[in-house]
């Protein structure tokens, strides 16, 4: 589990070993699928599963927490890029 900050908006990117769960701590957070556009408030969280194509976004900074396995790429299989946090970085 982490706890991140987040602003604009993530490259869209799957992960496909581990299932994504965001808890908005604070703020408001948007998970972006091809499909649809899921917006979220404090308090509530969504499970993104394993290999399902997203990415994240936020107009002004909202805090989340980010439940995975801890040697998940925030990034996914998406090429790195200024939004890949160096693995233990905290804030």
């Amino acid at each position: 589990m982490r706890l991140v900050k987040v602003q604009g908006v993530f490259p869209w990117h799957s992960h496909a070993d581990a299932d994504e769960m965001f808890l908005v701590w604070k703020g408001r957070f948007r998970v972006e699928f091809r499909d649809r556009i899921e917006t979220l408030a404090p308090g509530q969280f969504i499970v993104v599963p394993r290999g399902v194509e997203h990415r994240t976004a936020a107009d002004d900074e909202a805090e989340v927490l980010i439940f995975e396995p801890s040697e998940v790429i925030n990034t996914g299989d998406a090429p790195a890029s200024a939004f890949t946090a160096p693995q233990g970085q905290t804030i």
